[in-house]
């Protein structure tokens, strides 16, 4: 039986960036994730009988979570449900099984990198059939559909064993319960030449990949210890846990400090890497050298050649307009064209589907390529490995060469986490109100050439997005970027980003934030951040 339920609008259900993301708390209301679900449903059409994949990374309400998502695409008309065992699915895995088994769309329950437990982040967001999140059309529809919905209906139903592979049905739907791993292992293989990277094992060569206790602990554990013959224990925190083992699943330099303290030691492994919460990040490592993720891009770009999946070379890169300009002379040298586009993985959609790029990053730790529609954070790792099973040279070896051959990026993020969201919004609006009378000035040394408000015009669709940061450029080439990010759940996070071109290789040693002491004390100045905010020091430097 269909039920259908009354109910009445919930404020604030507006998609962000990606999906929709609240405290866990918020999401236990009666009748909230039903309102967002049922919105969603009413904002697409012709599914009847279709396929829907189902899954997440198996954080706190992530089981509950899906048992509503199956019971009200049954209620809705869909005719097969693929979820992954465990209610498990990585946001990659799920790009690659929409794709592969040709699903009209897929539901992610996943706030991301974001705090996971019972007074953590939860999330849910809609991937279409290409593999990649909604656009900004379909997250709209959305929000203005849950502003006045009235009810929603739900299969009544049992719930489904998550934890048993197989066919089930609820109502006239077929749930599938899947190996979460299988199609996005077989991929992989495909890619990558996976006889040289075990040839790069069987060698000696060390590694330690931090799962951070989130989703890719299953994906890594079989791809890299039982396929590719990683020593066992390569794979740190591998099991998901509701709560990611109390981590912040974010990997960066502050959350995955263990990870980055083993690696700077003179006997740490040959390469460190971690990935986030639902799978899409990561972060690159080689003994003494952290490999920041605008220069990863920009390294696997020049070198995606030497894995069998790009054999062919690559048609263009696109990066988020925050991520430096590294990728951008790689492009120029090897003849493409590089995308600047605003930050949100979906804006790469449309270039990937019309062959325009083959490899996109961004600067918050998150790279891919045209095999899914999401970034891939175990992808990235690959990638790393099959470059360095070909070159047989270190990571700081094959950095050092990057940055002779084209120069280096001194690139830092400075985010200020929670600020209060009406004082954020005053500092970007004071900003932006200034824009005009900057050019010119001279700060602290440096004279400003021009200054903007982002926006960004879709060479393939003529959509046009605007006020995506602003962003300040000196004479001397370097840059200042601030931008209000849409990934948290409370207040305001304030980014700001800072890049100086260094083209002498006898100056690529420096320390990053002596190199750019200059630019972070102009970028704090010039937005009064300390007054406005009340805050004398970033949250997370990256």
């Amino acid at each position: 039986m269909i039920r259908v339920v009354a109910t009445t609008p919930f404020e604030g259900q507006k998609p962000g960036t990606s999906g929709l993301r609240k405290k866990v708390t918020v999401f236990q209301q009666p009748h909230y994730i039903e309102n967002f679900v049922q919105g969603l449903f009413d904002s697409l059409d012709a599914f009847e009988g279709e396929t829907l994949i189902v899954g997440g990374d198996g954080r706190y309400y992530n089981r509950e979570a899906i048992q509503i998502v199956i019971k009200m695409a049954a209620a809705a008309g869909f005719g097969r449900v693929l979820v992954g065992k465990g209610g498990i699915l990585s946001t990659p895995a799920a790009s690659c099984v929409i794709r592969k088994h040709e699903a009209f769309g897929g539901i992610i329950l996943s706030a991301s990198h974001n705090p996971g437990g019972e007074h953590g982040d939860f999330g849910i967001k809609y991937n279409i059939g290409n593999g990649g999140p909604a656009p900004e059309h379909v997250t709209d529809a959305i929000f203005e559909r849950t502003k006045t919905i009235r009810e929603y209906r739900i299969m009544e139903a049992d719930d489904v064993d998550l934890d048993a592979l197989g066919i089930t049905r609820v109502g006239d739907m077929v749930v599938d319960v899947i190996d979460p791993v299988e199609d996005y292992a077989e991929l992989m293989g495909e890619l990558f030449d996976f006889d040289a990277i075990r040839d790069l094992f069987a060698s000696g060569f060390t590694m330690r990949f931090d799962a951070m206790s989130a989703v890719t602990g299953p994906y890594a554990g079989a791809i890299l210890e039982e396929t590719l013959g990683a020593r066992p224990g390569t794979v740190m925190h591998g099991e998901p846990l509701p709560d990611f083992g109390g981590h912040h699943p974010d990997p960066n330099l502050v959350h995955a400090k263990e990870l980055n303290d083993l690696l700077m030691s003179e006997d740490g492994p040959d390469l460190g890497a971690a990935s986030d919460g639902d799978g899409d990040r990561n972060m690159i490592i080689g003994r003494g050298r952290f490999v920041t993720p605008s220069d990863s891009l920009a390294i696997i770009a020049a070198n995606a050649h030497l894995a069998p999946g790009y054999k062919e070379g690559i048609a263009g890169i696109a990066r988020s307009m925050p991520t430096s300009g590294a990728a951008d002379r790689v492009a120029e040298k090897l003849g493409v064209k590089c995308y600047e586009t605003p930050t949100g993985w979906k804006f790469f959609g449309n270039l990937l589907d019309a062959g325009l790029a083959t490899v996109c990053g961004e600067e918050s730790f998150g790279t891919g390529s045209n095999h899914v529609r999401e970034k891939d954070g175990l992808w990235a790792v690959l990638m790393w490995l099959n470059i360095l099973a070909v070159r047989r040279q270190s990571v700081a070896e094959i950095v050092a060469e990057h940055w002779e051959a084209y120069g280096r990026n001194y690139y830092t993020r400075h985010d200020y986490e929670e600020v209060d969201s009406a004082a954020a919004d005053a500092l970007m609006a004071d900003l932006r109100a200034r824009l005009d009378n900057l050019p010119g000035t001279v700060i602290n040394g440096l004279t400003v050439e021009r200054a903007d408000d982002f926006a960004y015009h879709d060479p393939i669709d003529g959509s046009v997005t605007t006020k995506q940061g602003v962003r300040v450029f000196f004479t001397d080439g370097s840059r200042l970027v601030y931008r209000l990010s849409g990934t948290g759940t409370a207040g305001a996070t304030l980014r700001i980003y800072l890049e100086r071109f260094e083209p002498d290789p006898a100056r690529h040693d420096l320390d990053t934030q002596d190199a750019l002491a200059a630019l972070v004390q102009i970028a704090r100045d010039v937005a009064d951040i300390e007054g406005r905010t009340g805050r004398s020091t970033p949250t997370v430097i990256t």
